[in-house]
């Protein structure tokens, strides 16, 4: 992932403070066998400290290419909006001639991968997981001698992915003038479309952080 320096997070909480307020989505993205394509799974996950646990069922073709290699990365992206052209053309300059880009929150995880498929190991697993997704415990209890888990539980293997680098990417023109920035916020809020009102919010968020962008 390409990060150009107005680009980049501002500090290591800005990113995990982003991760924290629900971006709990992303795709795994595994080498696939030699001359194929890369594999790409798109799954919840559960941060874990220092580790992703994610869960798959046992017929996914990724496992083959984790066992071959358990180097792999996990990409979670939110916060974003097409921004048209006409919205980006600055001070005399025909609207027409503005250049469109998006705007996005992306963190990419480079991870190694350990296999869970101990089925006390994939249980807890699960209970870290559910607890972070059904916190308030209106499940039954996931326990691998008792129904409805404990059957499921052959049909899985879970993943415990222990991140080796962290890169974060939060693209809203900050590199871009003050003024510039707020109207392209306030066209978004008006158009209101989609992930429009994220995708302001968090412009506005470093506006207020970095005001004019210095090199």
């Amino acid at each position: 992932m390409f990060i150009q320096p107005w680009d980049a997070a501002l500090d290591d909480a800005e990113w995990q403070t982003w991760i924290a307020a629900g971006h709990d989505f992303g795709i795994l993205s595994v080498n696939g066998p030699p001359g194929g394509a890369p594999i790409a799974v798109p799954t919840h996950f559960t941060a874990d400290g220092s580790s992703l646990l994610v869960h798959l069922a046992r017929p996914n073709p990724a496992w083959k290419a984790i066992e071959n290699d358990p180097n792999v990365t996990f990409t979670v992206t939110g916060d974003y909006a097409f921004i048209p052209g006409p919205w980006r053309a600055g001070p005399g300059i025909p609207p027409t001639d503005g250049v469109p880009t998006s705007y996005y929150a992306a963190v990419q995880f480079t991870c190694r991968a350990t296999i869970v498929d101990d089925p006390e190991a994939k249980a807890e697993l699960l209970r870290r997981q559910m607890a972070h997704f059904q916190p308030e415990g209106d499940h039954a209890p996931i326990d691998i001698d008792q129904p409805p888990y404990g059957r499921m539980l052959p049909g899985i293997r879970g993943l415990r992915l222990d991140i080796t680098e962290v890169r974060a990417k939060f693209k809203y023109d900050d590199h871009k003038p003050v003024e510039h920035r707020t109207a392209v916020a306030d066209h978004l809020t008006h158009r209101g479309q989609s992930l429009d009102l994220d995708t302001a919010r968090q412009q506005r968020r470093r506006l207020d952080r970095i005001g004019p962008w210095k090199p």
